[in-house]
């Protein structure tokens, strides 16, 4: 995702990293071409007068608009949701360091559990994007817990099993009452339950159907509007037709983005600084100086 300062309104008319202009140009410049090609011919196929008008158009497009609304809405939630749980990581990683600080016997190490709790969102991370399951976790767990990760299916549920037994092991000792390891545990849990949330929405995309019909529809609607124009516009139906391809365009562009909201596209959910934000918080619990926080793209008028 990107993350940046809002930029100057006349900026952001020309601001192209974010806009989806890249990724959406070859449909556009087909359109265009197309739009072209049908006023050089005034509206005629092969000979054949295409007999359009902008009638039909308006109501098609007003069905069409309507139904990629229920598309970006439907994304838009996969989006929303997945970054309410990802918030719900943070809260609940924050308790349970504040927990392990101030319910354990004084003098108990609890660094090993806190750094065990960043390891956690990272790994987290790394499974929902599909990376190699060690980024980032350097010098955040156990040498025996790392080596156990490698080549795992779910590195941060054994993340989890790892710190429910350092929780066991303070209960057995005496150094965290029963009552208040079993209150702990809850938290444990409520990221597992998180976990499970970000999985059903990464394992789970819209039906595939619904994708296929909204860019058949689209596209076939972009390629027929020059038609029902010419007449009526001239030499402006190619960029009239341009400026309402691109808006179809790219807003199917961008609920396509947005569905698979842990990847890695200017869209998605900047996770990386959320998990930067996590291990700044909990290093700051611990009363260690915290790396850094990713500042915001300042070179975004030149992308």
């Amino acid at each position: 995702m990107i993350v940046r300062p809002r930029p100057h309104w006349l900026h952001l008319l020309f601001v192209r990293r974010g806009s989806l202009v890249r990724r959406i140009f070859g449909q556009q410049l087909f359109v265009f071409l197309l739009s072209c090609t049908v006023l050089l011919a005034h509206g005629e196929l092969f000979d054949w007068k295409v007999t359009l008008t902008a009638a039909p158009f308006s109501l098609m497009g007003v069905a069409l608009a309507i139904f990629l609304g229920f598309r970006i809405n439907a994304s838009y939630d996969r989006y929303w949701e997945a970054r309410k749980l990802w918030g719900g990581v943070l809260i609940t990683a924050r308790n349970l360091a504040r927990q392990a600080l101030t319910l354990t016997a004084h003098g108990d190490d609890v660094r090993p559990f806190v750094l065990g709790l960043i390891g956690f969102a990272t790994a987290m991370r790394n499974q929902l994007r599909g990376q190699p399951c060690d980024k980032g976790l350097s010098g955040l767990l156990p040498d025996t817990l790392a080596a156990r990760l490698a080549g795992t299916r779910s590195a941060p549920t054994l993340i989890l099993v790892w710190l429910a037994q350092w929780l066991r092991e303070r209960r057995d000792n005496g150094t965290l009452q029963p009552i208040l390891a079993q209150h702990m545990e809850a938290g444990l849990d409520e990221l597992s339950a998180t976990l499970g949330g970000c999985e059903r929405i990464a394992n789970t995309p819209l039906p595939f159907t619904y994708t296929v019909i909204l860019h058949r529809s689209a596209y076939f609607y972009c390629m027929l509007l020059p038609f029902g124009l010419v007449d009526s516009i001239g030499l402006m139906m190619p960029l009239v037709v341009a400026f309402v391809s691109y808006t179809f365009f790219a807003l199917e562009a961008l609920s396509d983005e947005i569905e698979e909201p842990f990847g890695t596209m200017p869209n998605d959910l900047a996770l990386d600084t959320i998990v930067a934000g996590i291990d700044a918080s909990l290093r700051e619990l611990l009363g260690e100086t915290p790396p850094p926080a990713p500042m915001p793209d300042e070179n975004f008028l030149l992308r």
